[in-house]
């Protein structure tokens, strides 16, 4: 067993998340490189104090003019959490054509210690955010190591977390790309050919940022399927004008967004235990304390941070051991 204090990924580095999921609801495209050379003396010096990539970050639509400032305020500071991580178990990944999405997907199953391929487990259907694949859902963590993870002390619950490819599409239908009836008419059901996952045993979803929202939009789509849900910095939206601003390939009309919205059915999570966590000067903090407000059942846990890799890689213990303690 090690002790081991984990640096923080790059949130704009190749397989963070991507440029929506730190950008401020509706303002990021609007800002080219020349606003943000002429945005003023005082925020225009302080991004130019930080250097020649903060400019490129912000005119490439990676961050907002706001983020950095708040990174530059150390609004976005998050410690690194001290990792008590155990002996590995095993991990195995593969691939099949996905009819739901109509392409070849990757996926990996991870198991815990002292279990493989064989052992009957509950299942955490892991997410992955935008821009990023089955091989880097989780924030500094592979999955194998988050299932070894002993938070507080104690070791989690033994039980298995499956990783998929769902492309960008934020979890939802769209024509020829169904990522949601991906994970619950083929992923689901084939985990549970190997022993995942299965009733008796118990099923959860988490998410970072779009996987997050994923994770919200499966359990409330199949209530009956899920026992618990863990959402990190879910990218999480309240009107259809929002969404289109930061992202518009995240839904494709205003009715796309109002039949796949959480907030507005917030209520079939009301027989699921609920995590909620979300740094306090992240752009989707706004969306997600209104989500909060139609889950007074949720755990809750907001806290200093913005949409970054630090604030991830921070919750995802305390979410695992949520999810540990309400899956049987």
């Amino acid at each position: 067993m090690s002790t081991t204090p984990v640096q923080s990924p790059d949130p704009a580095a190749p397989g963070g998340p991507g440029p929506t999921d730190d950008a401020v609801p509706g303002l990021e495209r609007r800002w080219t490189r020349r606003r943000v050379l002429a945005w003023g003396v005082g925020a225009g010096a302080a991004i130019t104090a930080a250097g020649v990539a903060g400019v490129e970050l912000v005119s490439s639509g990676v961050l907002s003019p706001r983020q950095v400032l708040l990174r530059m305020e150390g609004a976005c500071d998050v410690a690194p959490p001290v990792l008590d991580v155990g002996a590995l178990g095993p991990a195995t990944s593969g691939r099949f054509f996905s009819r739901a999405r109509r392409q070849v997907v990757g996926y990996t199953i991870a198991y815990p210690p002292g279990h493989g391929p064989g052992s009957v487990l509950p299942l955490v259907v892991m997410l992955h955010g935008y821009g990023a694949n089955h091989t880097n859902a989780l924030s500094g963590l592979s999955p194998v190591q988050a299932l070894a993870l002993r938070v507080g002390g104690r070791p989690l619950l033994p039980m298995a977390m499956v990783t998929v490819d769902g492309g960008g599409g934020y979890w939802h239908p769209h024509p020829g790309d169904d990522p949601l009836g991906m994970v619950v008419d083929e992923l689901v059901p084939m985990c549970r050919t190997r022993g995942l996952g299965r009733p008796a045993q118990g099923l959860a979803t988490m998410g970072i940022s779009m996987g997050g929202y994923g994770a919200l939009l499966v359990a409330e789509r199949y209530p009956a399927m899920v026992e618990a849900v863990a959402a990190i910095s879910p990218a999480v939206w309240t009107t259809y004008a929002e969404a289109h601003g930061a992202n518009p390939g995240a839904y494709s009309s205003a009715e796309d967004f109002a039949a796949n919205d959480v907030v507005t059915r917030a209520a079939a999570l009301g027989g699921i235990a609920v995590r909620l966590a979300s740094g306090q000067s992240d752009p989707f903090h706004p969306g997600v304390k209104v989500l909060a407000s139609e889950l007074p059942h949720a755990a809750v846990d907001f806290s200093k941070g913005c949409h970054t890799g630090s604030f991830f890689l921070a919750q995802e213990p305390p979410s695992l051991a949520f999810l540990s303690d309400h899956l049987r």
